[in-house]
């Protein structure tokens, strides 16, 4: 049987995460290789998976040129720095395992040089796709070459410009890669040291980026005196921060998912993992998008807004009466049936008969009875 080649960005969770997820629910007849720049983010899996580590596309490894920068890179590409001896690594390993593992898919999470390598290789490509502002040259390449695009999110949230071809060739999936198996709220308070009466607020800073600033934390709680503020994951800290007894940070913790369903509200960016953890969780939820590329928070934050499963913010509250609109805000706007509702049953599962379906369909001869123009297609 042909293998499926899968690369990941080895930035965050999500990414691996899912991949992860995708590989453990293939058939074990499906060979699989993975290629990332780290092999330790995986976790346990099956045996026809193997991982080829390869550079970096992102960062530097050494040897690189820095008197090219005058080329100017053609918009049909994102990052493709001239003079990167690492880059060239990459491809070429990836370039050589098409040749010779033949493989029946190449499912790309994500790079848009990656996924039109595949096309130009003449590799059939998933793309994942994600929120942002991408109708730039290079990621149209990227959705209009492959043949499927997979969304790791509930259709509910797909951008209002992603048109009726785009939305037709996508496998959507609310919950790929999460474990979101949710734990009732006493038993969750137990395990997080929270009392049964306490109002409990928490702040998720996420892994992708910087996470949140110290200081409009400080803020929050200090207008909430009566709540337990506890922030998880990486806070920026900011030498003008005054903060009350009623804020704990615990940095980065092991049971976020316990964290997040003892909580009364949860104030966290709109990264993937998190997203659909606290969706899981149905609990009310103050969205404070990150910067990303693309603005891939914002738009998902957007997204979230429209669906009515979170408040959305831009920034922070940066003063007491702002801090205590977005709370009531919050709390008024709640609706768990709705969040709930964006994660699907065995989203892995789903997603794995999907990439087989799609492969059977492209490696099946037809047979041409009418001109190509007026064929249909084969039904998936």
């Amino acid at each position: 049987m042909r293998p499926f080649g899968y690369f990941v960005h080895h930035q965050g969770r999500g990414h691996a995460e899912r991949c992860a997820a995708i590989a453990r629910a293939l058939p074990p007849s499906r060979p699989m290789t993975l290629f990332c720049a780290r092999d330790d983010i995986f976790g346990a899996l099956p045996d026809q998976v193997q991982i080829i580590r390869i550079p970096s596309l992102f960062e530097p490894s050494g040897g690189e040129s820095d008197g090219m920068d005058w080329v100017p890179t053609p918009q049909t590409l994102h990052c493709a720095p001239l003079g990167w001896p690492g880059i060239r690594r990459a491809m070429a390993t990836i370039s050589a395992w098409f040749a010779t593992a033949d493989p029946a898919l190449m499912i790309c999470d994500v790079s848009a040089e990656i996924a039109q390598l595949a096309r130009i290789c003449s590799v059939p490509h998933v793309k994942v796709l994600q929120h942002g502002d991408r109708g730039d040259q290079g990621h149209s390449a990227a959705y209009d070459g492959a043949a499927g695009l997979l969304a790791p999110f509930h259709a509910d949230l797909a951008q209002p410009e992603w048109n009726e071809a785009m939305r037709a060739k996508t496998c959507f999936a609310g919950g790929l890669g999460v474990d979101t198996r949710v734990v009732e709220r006493e038993v969750a308070r137990q395990r997080i040291g929270v009392g049964a009466d306490e109002e409990l607020i928490l702040v998720v800073s996420g892994g992708g980026g910087q996470g949140f600033a110290q200081a409009p934390l400080g803020v929050g709680a200090r207008s909430r005196p009566a709540a337990r503020w506890i922030t998880i994951g990486t806070v920026q800290r900011d030498w003008h921060a005054t903060e009350p007894a009623n804020i704990e940070h615990r940095g980065w913790v092991d049971n976020a998912a316990d964290h997040i369903a003892a909580a009364d509200i949860v104030i966290a960016s709109t990264g993937n993992t998190t997203c659909q953890q606290i969706l899981a969780a149905g609990r009310p939820w103050l969205a404070v998008p990150e910067w990303r590329y693309f603005d891939e928070q914002h738009r998902k934050a957007e997204a979230l807004a429209a669906a009515g499963v979170a408040t959305v913010r831009p920034h922070l509250p940066s003063s007491a009466h702002g801090w205590a609109a977005a709370l009531a805000e919050t709390l008024a706007g709640h609706r768990p049936a709705a969040q709930r509702a964006m994660i699907d049953d065995q989203p892995a599962d789903r997603v794995a008969l999907w990439l087989e379906t799609l492969a059977a369909r492209l490696w099946t001869p037809c047979t041409l009875s009418a001109p190509l123009s007026t064929m249909e297609p084969p039904i998936l």
